[in-house]
């Protein structure tokens, strides 16, 4: 790479995460394969759609890769659909809901501020203006669930799903 600062900041990160434990949610370790993909001239198509069915021409790379990625999970899980498009978690999550959820329905979610996610029903998310939310914390000594308070907290809210 010729800027030097940019590949100082991906080496820099690179050795952060070999040397420490990530426990967000929403982070991955993806395997190098899956790097060289992402790192790939297909970074530079935009491809909203489904594979055959996009709204924009030239896909037809970018469907023959998705396409492999359906094929290849329905294999794995043994079904007949796969949907292998969302691209973050907030998206991944508001379709978790809508599979399972009406609006207006009540979620209870981990606060933030113990590890929660935007998406657990915050009011800067879109899941707060479709679910009502409340939410749980963690015990303030050993910063694990506290499950005295999620009990009661769904005793008195009375959610249709909880997220943990």
């Amino acid at each position: 790479m010729k800027d030097i600062k940019i590949q100082d900041a991906i080496n820099a990160e690179q050795r952060r995460q070999n040397e420490h434990v990530e426990l967000i949610a929403s982070e991955n370790f993806v395997s190098k394969e899956v790097l060289k993909v992402n790192g790939s001239i297909l970074t530079n198509k935009y491809a909203e759609g489904y594979p055959g069915k996009r709204y924009y021409g030239g896909c037809e790379n970018v469907d023959v890769v998705e396409q492999l990625a359906i094929d290849r999970i329905k294999k794995l899980f043994n079904c007949n659909f796969a949907n292998v498009q969302p691209h973050s978690g907030s998206q991944a999550n508001f379709s978790a809901y809508n599979a399972v959820l009406e609006s207006n329905d009540k979620i209870l979610g981990m606060a933030l501020d113990a590890g929660g996610h935007l998406t657990h029903g915050f009011h800067v998310s879109s899941t707060s203006k479709y679910f009502k939310a409340a939410h749980y914390g963690v015990t303030k000594d050993t910063h694990l669930i506290d499950f005295d308070e999620v009990r009661k907290v769904a005793h008195e809210f009375k959610p249709k799903l909880i997220i943990c």
